[in-house]
């Protein structure tokens, strides 16, 4: 099997299990090279992880060696970066959101459909063993008709162990853009496409305190909402309720819960690989584990690289495109939008329901 070439851009805390898995668990893929504006951090990575060359990103971004372009920087850099790959003619995969703003987000989809070029955005773990397994209950008809949906993302922000938690109260993080993608991409890939939003959203604390190292006693201004609760109309039917939060210290509530007309599917952590997955069908006497019927159940980070990788031999359309991340990112901003007009937000983006994963893939394996 062919190994497609991976340049990664950015040697942050997200990049080690992307350097990982793109060398040793997928058969179809190479890190190349890595880069970073902190020349030592590149350095150190790809003596861990034995990448073979450390460039500047306008060294590794013209290199005509580099097929894929996976950007790790922070938000700010997705839409600079993602656009200059597309323009030197690579593929390019990128951490979420795929932009900070609707228009950068159209704009780099639009320019990867003019050159027929691959763009593709995190979340991947909706192509793990337990959403995959979700989604097949949901299209067997396990639940019947999809009638609603709950998802909670709750806990108290990043200031108490990320290192560098500043930029997760800034333009492009806050709870619905750090952690929204994962829910809204696996709700999409369950329910398929959204056309209607209410939103409210508000800033609890105007100031964090960070009590992590290495900057222990700094004080963060928060910028962006930080707690956010409201609806999506799916254009399937289903009605889903949404609430994402840093202002919570603790809670109860389930991560995922889908309601259809024969039963209730509790669906596992998005921003996890696999389960558990609970089924009660109506009339049940309790909830039962239903265990995973796919492959990719560990951290599998970089799965919508190989799948990105395989396509460009197959001639598919990738799972985690542009398409889907965009219309992830309208949803994103319809919340804050729905919030500050004091109306419903009508989406204007769709994307296509992904394809679903084949059950029993061989672990390493992308078709």
């Amino acid at each position: 099997m062919k190994k497609v070439k991976v340049g990664i851009v950015g040697c942050g805390n997200i990049s080690g299990i992307y350097m990982q898995n793109l060398s040793t668990m997928f058969a179809n893929t190479e890190v190349f090279a890595c880069a970073d504006t902190v020349r030592e951090r590149a350095e150190a990575a790809a003596e861990k992880y034995e990448i073979p060359h450390v460039w500047t990103t306008e060294e590794l971004l013209a290199s005509p060696e580099i097929e894929i372009v996976v950007n790790l920087t922070t938000p700010i850099g997705h839409y600079e970066i993602c656009k200059s790959a597309l323009l030197h003619d690579k593929h390019v995969y990128v951490e979420k959101p795929l932009s900070l703003s609707l228009e950068h987000g159209e704009e780099l989809t639009r320019l990867a459909r003019e050159k027929g070029l691959m763009l593709g955005c995190a979340p991947d773990t909706f192509l793990g063993a337990g959403l995959q397994t979700c989604r097949k209950l949901i299209d067997d008809g396990f639940i019947g008709d999809p009638v609603a949906a709950t998802a909670f993302m709750l806990n108290h922000g990043h200031e108490g162990w990320h290192p560098d938690p500043e930029f997760y109260y800034q333009e492009g993080g806050g709870p619905m853009f750090d952690m929204g993608p994962y829910y809204l991409t696996a709700l999409v890939s369950l329910l398929g496409p959204v056309k209607t939003v209410c939103g409210m959203a508000k800033k609890s604390f105007p100031q964090r305190t960070i009590t992590s190292a290495p900057k222990f006693g700094q004080t963060i201004d928060v910028e962006v909402p930080t707690h956010v609760a409201g609806t999506l109309e799916f254009i399937s039917g289903p009605v889903a309720t949404m609430i994402t939060s840093f202002d919570v210290w603790d809670s109860t509530l389930p991560r995922i819960e889908i309601y259809g007309s024969r039963g209730t599917l509790i669906v596992p952590d998005p921003n996890t690989f696999g389960g558990p997955i609970l089924f009660k069908p109506a009339g049940g006497e309790g909830f039962a584990e239903i265990p995973v019927l796919h492959s990719h159940a560990m951290n599998s980070r970089g799965i919508g690289v190989a799948d990105m990788a395989a396509c460009m031999t197959s001639g598919n359309t990738h799972r985690a495109n542009g398409e889907l991340a965009n219309h992830v990112l309208e949803i994103m901003h319809a919340f804050h939008t729905s919030s500050e007009s004091k109306r419903y937000a009508e989406l204007v983006t769709s994307c296509e329901r992904p394809r679903p994963l084949a059950p029993g893939l061989i672990q390493g394996i992308v078709d």
